[in-house]
């Protein structure tokens, strides 16, 4: 890099900040942080929980939003002042320090970015998460799970909360199907990226004679809804089938038909949920999916009749992503077209940049 690249880097970044100041609206966050300051003081505001929650939760998004804002406004600041003095007084050695910390810089801009992005109505929400292996048993099953382990990887670099709704292991390896909801702020904006078919390509290790098998999940992703939000879901247009749980569990899996299957049949969605040993608590975590599942597919619908795009194609069934283990290592996302050859990394819950990257490609294809 030299000096009249890192010139061109700055001008783009400030372009950029301008932007996004126009679109964050700083002064209005502080404005609103110091009224939502005076409500709290108010010794009635704790008597509704609920309300008090909800506007801790604003307060919590916004302090984080403004707090980027002003890393990133401070980081651009100070590098556009210290490239003039240093162009001034002909000063190699900061020119160089100002060089080499430009990832660095830009990545400050980038997550102020992602920020902006995650504004959406649920986008601070928790995520339900429901991965089926594709046709192909042990094979498609056994890749599954490792679609789970990445996730739960992934939750777990976060300091993000699980909680396993539905599990079915796969007789041989594997699982035949898992639900589960990961808990903390901004997962579902982060994982709605996630929604489609995930393929895999390796030497398989059930096969005898080491072939190459190419392997298919689908992956569904929904933000955990609050019950605050009518989604409207009429008796008639369900169906409702109990069955015996699966897997290990003793005399309870043989005895009790614990586990619910509920079919929405106009759209063809189907949640299921075995984890609890009581069928009420099943029947109302599956309704819960059941409500992000249609809520989900609702907003999709909007978004698509938006865009142009034929019902026909709305739905799960994309494929999203490669990640390829033989005869090289690489993970591709076919959205953003980028690349990563940190295979094992990416299996192992190190997601972000594959999200933001295709965050920030939907942003740009908006625009």
């Amino acid at each position: 890099m030299d000096s009249y690249e890192y010139g061109e880097l700055l001008k783009n970044l400030k372009a950029k900040m301008s932007n996004i100041t126009d679109i964050t609206q700083p002064n209005k966050i502080e404005d609103r942080l110091k009224e939502i300051e005076n409500i709290q003081q108010n010794p009635d505001f704790w008597n509704n929980a609920k309300e008090a929650a909800k506007v801790s939760q604003e307060k919590t998004r916004l302090e984080r939003i403004l707090g980027v804002y002003q890393d990133a406004n401070n980081a651009l600041n100070d590098a556009i002042e210290y490239f003039e003095l240093a162009k001034s007084e002909n000063d190699e050695e900061t020119m160089q320090m100002l060089f080499d910390d430009a990832p660095s810089l830009k990545e400050h801009i980038q997550k102020l970015e992602i920020q902006i992005m995650l504004s959406g109505e649920h986008d601070s929400n928790s995520a339900i998460i429901s991965i089926h292996p594709g046709a192909g048993g042990t094979e498609s099953q056994d890749w599954a799970s490792m679609l789970y382990r990445m996730y739960l990887r992934w939750a777990e670099r976060h300091d993000f909360k699980v909680e396993v709704l539905d599990y079915q292991p796969g007789e041989e390896a594997g699982i035949k199907d898992v639900s589960f909801i990961i808990k903390g702020e901004n997962a579902y904006g982060y994982l709605k990226v996630e929604n489609g078919i995930h393929r895999l390509v390796r030497i398989s290790p059930f096969d005898s004679n080491a072939k190459r098998h190419t392997s298919f999940s689908s992956v569904m992703v929904s933000p955990e809804i609050d019950d605050d939000i009518d989604i409207e879901i009429e008796d008639k247009d369900i169906r409702i089938d109990t069955y015996r749980a699966s897997g290990a569990g003793g005399q309870h899996v043989n005895k009790t038909e614990s586990a619910i299957r509920i079919t929405h049949i106009p759209t063809n969605i189907v949640v299921q949920c075995q984890n609890d040993r009581s069928q009420h608590k099943n029947k109302s975590a599956a309704m819960k999916m059941l409500k992000s599942r249609l809520y989900e597919y609702e907003m999709a619908k909007k978004q698509a009749e938006i865009d142009g795009i034929e019902k026909s194609e709305i739905g799960w069934g994309h494929q999203i992503r490669s990640y390829v283990l033989q005869p090289y290592q690489q993970v591709k996302d076919t959205r953003s077209n980028e690349a990563y050859t940190n295979v094992e990394a990416v299996l192992d819950g190190d997601i972000d940049k594959i999200l933001e990257g295709v965050l920030i490609h939907q942003a740009n294809e908006r625009k």
